[in-house]
C-alpha cells in the first residue's frame, strides 16, 4: 500500500479553522451543555473532560485493579502472527506496568470501517495518549480500540455510503456480525465497489488493499482487525478483541450478579428518575442487559419462573444451570449497551473514552451502574468532528461567498440569502410595511374619534393588510430566485459534499473514497489536524 512514490502531507495541503459546535446545528443540547460544564449534567460524570479532569481520572484508576498480565498475554496471542510495528508491541509490552494508562474508543466492525467518524474517534484516541505522554512523562498513554464485534445489528453494520452510493452486503448470516465470514456475495461486493474507487489515484492501491484484508473465509472481526492495523499501525493504536474466553472470564461475576440480582436496569431507571428533563433518556436496558452468544445466534436472556429463556430459541435453563453455564463458558455471555462499557473498564486500565454524541448520552447514563459493578467510571471525551472541503466544494463556496457557518445552514435559507445579497433590485418591503402601519395608526385615530369600538376592526384589517404584504415579499424573492437558477445547482452540488442527505459527511461518508482519492497520507493530514481535547467543530478545506 506504500509501494508507490510517497505524497508529502505539505503537498495534501488544506487549511484547518472551526466553529462552535452549536453554529452547525447538528448536535444535541446535552452535547452542547456537557461541553459547556451544565451544572445540571454534573452529577452523572466524576470528570471534566480536559487536563485536569485526566489528572485526577489518573489517580483515581490507579486505585482500581486491572489483569494486566492477562490482558497483555490475549493481545499477545492476538498479535502473534501480525507484522506489527515497534510502537504497537512497545504499547503492549508497557501495559504490564502500573504506571501505563489507555485512551479507548470503541465502535462495532461495520463494513470498511463503516462512516468517517469510525476514523475519527481512533484518531482522537492516538492524539490523547500522544499529548497525555508529553504532558506526564512519568505515565505511559496507550490508545486502544475496542471492537464491538458482538453486535447483531447486520443492518446497520452491513451497509456503506462510497461516493453517494449505498452499498448492502446481502448474507443469509445471522448472530454476531463480527463472527460473521466473508462470503461470495462480499467479494462481489468488493468488485462492485472496486469500480467506484478504480477511477481515482490512488484506487488500485485501496482496493488491493481491502482486497486482502476482507479475504474469502476471513471473519469480519478479523478482516477489521487488519485493516484497522493497517491504517493506524504505525501510530501504535492497539486493537482489542473482546470476544474472549479469558477476557470474559473476568467479567463472569458481574454477568452473575445480573443473572442473580438484575441489577443494572434498577441502577439505570434510577439515573433515569434523576436525569434533567430537559435531555432525552437514551439507554432504557432491559432486566437482564446481557445476550446469550452462541454459533449463529445472540439472543436476550430473559427471566422465567423457573430460571432462565432465550429469546427466540427453545433453550432454557434453571438458576445451577444457568451459573454453571457461565462458569464454564463465560465466552458465551455477551454484555448489551449498558453492561459493555463496563466489561471494557474492567480489563482495560482506562482514564479516558472517546466517544461520538450518541455514546456520551447514554454513559452519562451508566455511572450508578458502575458504581454498582465497583469499575471505575473514566473521563468522557466528545470525539473530534470534521467536514471536509475539496477542492470542488472550496470552489464553490468562493463563488457563493459563503462562510463556514453557512455550511450548515439550509439549503433554501442559502438561496434567499445569496438572492438578497446579489439582487440589484428591491425584495424586501420593510418600508412600506412601516408606512402602512403609520397609515393605520392614522384611521385609528379618525375612528376612534367616531366610536373606540371600531379600534379591534381597524386592528384586523392592519393584519390582514401586513401578512398580504408578507406573503407578497416571499412571491417577489421566490420570482428572483428564479434568476439565480446557476447559484442553485451549486449549492446542490455543495450540499451533496459536505452535507450529504442533509446529514453531517462524517455520519454518511466512508474513508474508501477519501483514501482512494488521497492515499494513506489522508489519516496523517486528519492526525495533524485532530485536537487531544475537543472543543469546536473543525472544517478541513483543501487549497
Amino acid at each position: 500500500f506504500r509501494s508507490r512514490v510517497n505524497l508529502n502531507i505539505a503537498e495534501m495541503n488544506f487549511k484547518k479553522s472551526n466553529i462552535p459546535y452549536s453554529e452547525t446545528n447538528s448536535f444535541s443540547k446535552l452535547v452542547i451543555d456537557y461541553l459547556a460544564n451544565n451544572i445540571s449534567l454534573k452529577p452523572f460524570y466524576d470528570y471534566t473532560p480536559d487536563s485536569n479532569g485526566l489528572q485526577l481520572a489518573i489517580e483515581k484508576r490507579k486505585t482500581y485493579t486491572v489483569n494486566r498480565k492477562l490482558l497483555v498475554n490475549v493481545l499477545q496471542t492476538q498479535y502473534q502472527n501480525v507484522d506489527k510495528s515497534d510502537k504497537v508491541q512497545a504499547n503492549i509490552d508497557k501495559l504490564l506496568s502500573n504506571k501505563t494508562f489507555t485512551i479507548c474508543t470503541a465502535h462495532q466492525p461495520n463494513i470498511f470501517t463503516g462512516h468517517l467518524y469510525f476514523i475519527y474517534k481512533i484518531l482522537h484516541a492516538i492524539k490523547l495518549a500522544n499529548e497525555l505522554s508529553e504532558q506526564m512523562p512519568n505515565y505511559n498513554f496507550v490508545p486502544v480500540y475496542y471492537m464491538g464485534s458482538e453486535d447483531a445489528d447486520l443492518d446497520e453494520l452491513g451497509e456503506v455510503f462510497i461516493n453517494g452510493t449505498h452499498y448492502t452486503w446481502q448474507t443469509n448470516q445471522t448472530g454476531a456480525v463480527g463472527r460473521m465470514k466473508i462470503d461470495e456475495n462480499f467479494i462481489t461486493l468488493i468488485e462492485t465497489i472496486a469500480g467506484q474507487l478504480l477511477v481515482n489515484t490512488f484506487g488500485n492501491e485501496i482496493v488491493q488493499t481491502i482486497k486482502a484484508c476482507y479475504s474469502l473465509g476471513n471473519s469480519i472481526e478479523k478482516a477489521t482487525f487488519q485493516f484497522v492495523h493497517h491504517l493506524f499501525n504505525k501510530f501504535g493504536l492497539v486493537v482489542l478483541l473482546p470476544d474472549n474466553h479469558l477476557l470474559k472470564n473476568e467479567f463472569a461475576p458481574i454477568v452473575k450478579k445480573e443473572l442473580e440480582h438484575q441489577f443494572s436496569q434498577a441502577a439505570v431507571n434510577q439515573t433515569a428518575l434523576e436525569f434533567p428533563k430537559t435531555y432525552k433518556v437514551q439507554a432504557a436496558g432491559r432486566p437482564i442487559n446481557s445476550f446469550y452468544l452462541k454459533d449463529n445466534s445472540r439472543e436476550r436472556i430473559e427471566a422465567s419462573a423457573n430460571g432462565f429463556t432465550i429469546a427466540n430459541t427453545n433453550i432454557v435453563f434453571d438458576q445451577a444451570e444457568m451459573l454453571n453455564e457461565l462458569e464454564l463458558h463465560p465466552e458465551r455471555f455477551s454484555p448489551n449497551v449498558i453492561l459493555r462499557p463496563v466489561f471494557q473498564e474492567m480489563i482495560l486500565p482506562n482514564v479516558a473514552f472517546i466517544g461520538g454524541g450518541g455514546e456520551l448520552a447514554y454513559w452519562l447514563e451508566l455511572k450508578k451502574v458502575f458504581e454498582e459493578a465497583q469499575a471505575f467510571f473514566p473521563a468522557l471525551i466528545l470525539r473530534n468532528s470534521f467536514t471536509i472541503v475539496n477542492k470542488n466544494a472550496a470552489n464553490i463556496i468562493s463563488k457563493l461567498k459563503l462562510t463556514d457557518v453557512d455550511f450548515f445552514k439550509d439549503e433554501q435559507q442559502l438561496l434567499n440569502n445569496i438572492t438578497i445579497a446579489e439582487t440589484e433590485l428591491q425584495l424586501d418591503l420593510t418600508k412600506e410595511k412601516e408606512q402602512f402601519k403609520l397609515a393605520y395608526d392614522q384611521v385609528k385615530l379618525v375612528t376612534n374619534a367616531v366610536d373606540s369600538s371600531l379600534s379591534g376592526h381597524v386592528y384586523a384589517l392592519r393584519m390582514q393588510a401586513l401578512n398580504k404584504l408578507d406573503v407578497l415579499e416571499k412571491k417577489i424573492l421566490k420570482a428572483e430566485k428564479k434568476k439565480f437558477e446557476a447559484q442553485k445547482r451549486q449549492l446542490v452540488k455543495l450540499k451533496s459534499i459536505i452535507n450529504p442527505q442533509n446529514n453531517l459527511q462524517e455520519r454518511i461518508d466512508n474513508v474508501l473514497d477519501y483514501l482512494s482519492n488521497y492515499g494513506v497520507e489522508f489519516i496523517d493530514m486528519l492526525f495533524e489536524n485532530s485536537n487531544a481535547y475537543n472543543e469546536s467543530y473543525t472544517i478541513l478545506t483543501e487549497q
